[in-house]
């Protein structure tokens, strides 16, 4: 691990880019290769593609990249092909190194401040509400890292490191809101106590990220788990990637019998039985304005018989509605609105009905979808429920 370490350390990365920098504003390559193998034995394929990366953060093309790959392999002795393959890899972690990098920054700026001998409260809890305001983004980081992250350790059979570092970020969830309680009375001590114990458990964080999860991914990872992290992200870095063609190409064994979803898959068995389980109906009208599915939960609001399959769904309400729903259904055809709801006192039960124009990725109406739920026990709901009773 350790190795692993001192591999993506930011003195290495740096000596690494001036080497390139310098090949790249024309310097003799002999000198730079001999200058290279004095200060480098070994040079990993990751540490080449943060290079890379870090270049075309700071100016540098892809395409000036590219075109003098030939000479960064010949230097680092390499394949290109290996090379660039592995740049794929080094984005989605990079992203989450930058942040860690933003967060550092706070912390030290707010360690400055710390240690100067201010005593006038406002200005103390001013200027730490701002750092606090500032470190409530590591709360979206942790649950990027919780819920995309930990998945492909626990995947290779590791489950203590994910299971310690949620336990921990939950710990620094709950530090920095204690921080921001205290901010709102006027105990400097308690003020202070409070944020530099954040502080503390943030800065370890970042340690413990940078230099233990980070190097593991990038050793356990193949490209094609990092393709999906960065699909995940769905952000500048997933932007890089071909997303899949197929949903089943980022679902490995698929087993037999299942059917690739947007997102993972189910059998024939386990979609019906979801559908019936949902705490509402549902009614598919196709394109061709024939009903085609109707849900069988257990305590339907609107009567919905067999023989109602395949039967056009001007024909399923009575003449003097019918022009309502039709107009609904040609308006989502048309795209002039995406739903419709309503909401009516049917049988004692307050009964809440949306509409839904359903569409396929390209855009093509593929039909409409009836979603009706009783809403009276969500409208009596009060204060919070937060333990099973």
């Amino acid at each position: 691990m350790s190795e692993i370490i001192n591999n993506v350390s930011k003195e290495r990365q740096d000596k690494l880019k001036k080497l390139i920098q310098r090949l790249h504003h024309g310097e003799d390559q002999a000198t730079v290769e001999a200058e290279f193998k004095a200060d480098f034995a070994y040079v990993t394929g990751a540490e080449i593609a943060q290079m890379e990366y870090n270049l075309v953060q700071e100016g540098v093309s892809v395409e000036e990249i590219q075109n003098l790959c030939d000479i960064h392999a010949s230097l680092f002795q390499g394949s290109v092909q290996q090379m660039h393959d592995n740049v794929l890899t080094i984005n989605p972690l990079t992203e989450f190194e930058e942040e860690n990098d933003a967060f550092k920054f706070v912390v030290k700026a707010a360690r400055a401040f710390r240690n100067q001998d201010l005593k006038t409260i406002s200005i103390v809890k001013a200027q730490l509400s701002h750092y606090l305001s500032e470190l409530k983004a590591i709360e979206d980081h942790y649950a990027r890292k919780e819920n995309i992250l930990f998945p492909y350790l626990e995947k290779g059979g590791d489950f203590v490191i994910s299971k310690v570092m949620w336990g921990v970020d939950n710990k620094i969830r709950k530090a920095i809101r204690e921080a921001e309680k205290a901010l709102e009375g006027d105990n400097l001590k308690t003020i202070t106590k409070s944020f530099d114990h954040a502080l503390t458990m943030i800065d370890d964080m970042i340690t413990k990220e940078n230099r233990v999860l980070f190097p593991m991914l990038r050793d356990k990872l193949n490209e094609a788990q990092f393709k999906e992290i960065a699909h995940s992200l769905r952000d500048d870095s997933a932007s890089t990637y071909q997303e899949p063609q197929d949903p089943s190409s980022t679902t490995s064994d698929l087993p037999e019998e299942a059917m690739a979803m947007s997102m993972g898959f189910l059998n024939l068995t386990q979609l019906d039985s979801i559908l019936n389980t949902l705490p509402f109906d549902m009614t598919f009208v196709n394109a061709d304005n024939k009903v085609q599915f109707v849900s069988q939960g257990k305590d339907r609001i609107f009567d919905r018989p067999f023989s109602v399959i395949g039967r056009s769904v001007d024909l399923c309400h009575p003449p003097q509605s019918v022009h309502v729903v039709m107009q609904i259904v040609e308006d989502l055809r048309a795209g002039r609105k995406d739903h419709e709801d309503f909401w009516i006192n049917f049988r004692g039960r307050m009964v809440y009905i949306r509409y839904y124009a359903v569409r396929d990725k390209s855009g093509t109406f593929l039909g409409t979808l009836e979603v009706t739920q009783d809403i009276g026990p969500i409208r009596d709901l009060q204060g919070e429920k937060r333990l099973m009773s």
